[in-house]
């Protein structure tokens, strides 16, 4: 029992508890305000607006269209050569460079755009014979969408929503590989990455990494599970059950 408690594996678990907090805070940073601006684009997009259809879909295809990493480098370097010009005199300089506002904004950014296509699919799918049947009764454009369009897409969107908030978690992985580490502000692959260069003992802290993704991940689905049953609560849902039935004559 004590190799186990002085084994490397279970010594990294109190040490890399902090670092899986930054990347909690990526993305629990990141979602609120991704969500609205997703839905937001994925409303542009299906717009009868050329201008505000054409770039929902410019913006949807530029940020599916180019590697996170390189986004990441992009805006830092915008932020950059902002700075001396605009953002020092303001005052800001500190802020939009920092790690934790710009890491958070640029996975928004990102995800928006991945959630947006997901949303304008899930949009497209709403049944057609309930917006004409509550058309038929006399509702609004905007009461059509508040009864009828909303509860509907979200329900058919929430599935692959919840896939893509999971890719986002995983993402802020990315932060701190691309954006500088202000004074103990590791991630856990940037801490990780620190106790390996000490004892070179790879599968050991990359192990324990990947075991905190795991859980958050673990819990995250299970959160978004439950949104799921409440979203569908309404419909009823029969589970069969499992029949043994051998085939002795086919």
């Amino acid at each position: 029992m004590d190799w186990l408690l002085n084994s490397s594996f279970v010594q990294d678990i109190p040490v890399l508890a902090k670092p899986a907090l930054f990347n909690l805070y990526f993305a629990l940073a990141a979602i609120p305000i991704s969500f609205p601006f997703a839905l937001v684009l994925a409303l542009g997009k299906n717009s009868p607006n050329w201008l505000l259809s054409n770039f929902s879909r410019g913006y949807i295809y530029a940020f599916r269209g180019s590697p996170l990493f390189v986004q990441f480098f992009m805006f830092y370097s915008i932020a950059l050569s902002l700075n001396q010009a605009y953002l020092k005199p303001m005052g800001i300089d500190h802020i939009v460079l920092h790690p934790l506002f710009l890491g958070p904004f640029v996975l928004t950014l990102n995800s928006a755009a991945y959630a947006a296509e997901i949303f304008y699919g899930a949009l497209k799918n709403v049944p057609r014979g309930e917006i004409e049947a509550a058309k038929a009764v006399g509702m609004s454009g905007r009461q059509t969408f508040k009864a009828v369009t909303w509860p509907n897409m979200i329900r058919l969107a929430w599935p692959s929503y919840t896939n893509e908030v999971i890719f986002l978690f995983h993402a802020t992985a990315l932060v701190y590989f691309t954006l500088p580490v202000i004074n103990e502000q590791k991630d856990l692959m940037n801490k990780a990455g620190e106790l390996f260069e000490k004892d070179y003992a790879l599968f050991t802290h990359y192990s324990v990494a990947a075991l905190y993704f795991l859980i958050i991940s673990l819990v995250l689905f299970y959160i978004s599970n439950l949104i799921n049953r409440r979203l569908n609560r309404h419909r009823v849902q029969k589970v069969s059950k499992l029949k043994v039935r051998p085939n002795y004559v086919r």
